[in-house]
């Protein structure tokens, strides 16, 4: 695959992470590695997402975890249907469960190399595990579930919600 899974299945997106549509975002590209087994990514981290000085920010590998892990997911389940991204029905997933553990510092000015595959079935419910690297270094693992879900479905139950009241309570 040339192109990146958000650009096939998602041109429209606009998760700050992921979202090729999103001109402030991240916009992170994942494709099928070369042998197929693993989808991977390369990020080039802007200063701007730094914590300590010359590290990356935490919350920045979290954001990379989340949104690759998810694109892993989508893919799969169109590899398993036998179709190709973005043919339709459109396959869309929900994180339910994000883990991450932060295994060394993160280095500024690396690229990061992102690595996920399916642990287990593709079901509703999908494992994922996520490995960054800084050039060779291991420095973080995301351990996470995404649920797949009816995208539409799930913003009109989102905006109904929201609409009435029924958001977050104290």
């Amino acid at each position: 695959m040339s192109h990146a899974l958000q650009d096939v299945c998602g041109p429209d997106g606009i998760c700050y992470g992921c979202g090729p549509a999103n001109p402030k975002g991240i916009q992170i590209k994942s494709y099928w590695s070369e042998d197929g087994k693993r989808v991977v990514a390369t990020v080039h981290p802007d200063t701007k997402y730094t914590s300590w000085p010359g590290l990356v920010y935490g919350g920045f590998l979290a954001m990379l975890v989340d949104c690759h892990s998810n694109w892993t997911v989508m893919a799969h389940h169109y590899r398993a249907e036998g179709r190709e991204p973005g043919s339709l029905p459109k396959v869309g997933c929900v994180t339910g469960q994000l883990g991450i553990r932060y295994l060394k510092p993160t280095p500024m000015g690396v690229p990061l190399h992102l690595s996920a595959w399916i642990e287990g079935d593709v079901g509703r419910k999908t494992r994922v595990i996520c490995e960054i690297r800084a050039g060779d270094e291991l420095t973080a693992v995301g351990d996470s579930i995404f649920f797949r879900v009816d995208t539409g479905a799930l913003a009109d139950q989102a905006h109904k919600t929201a609409a009435h009241g029924e958001g977050h309570k104290a």
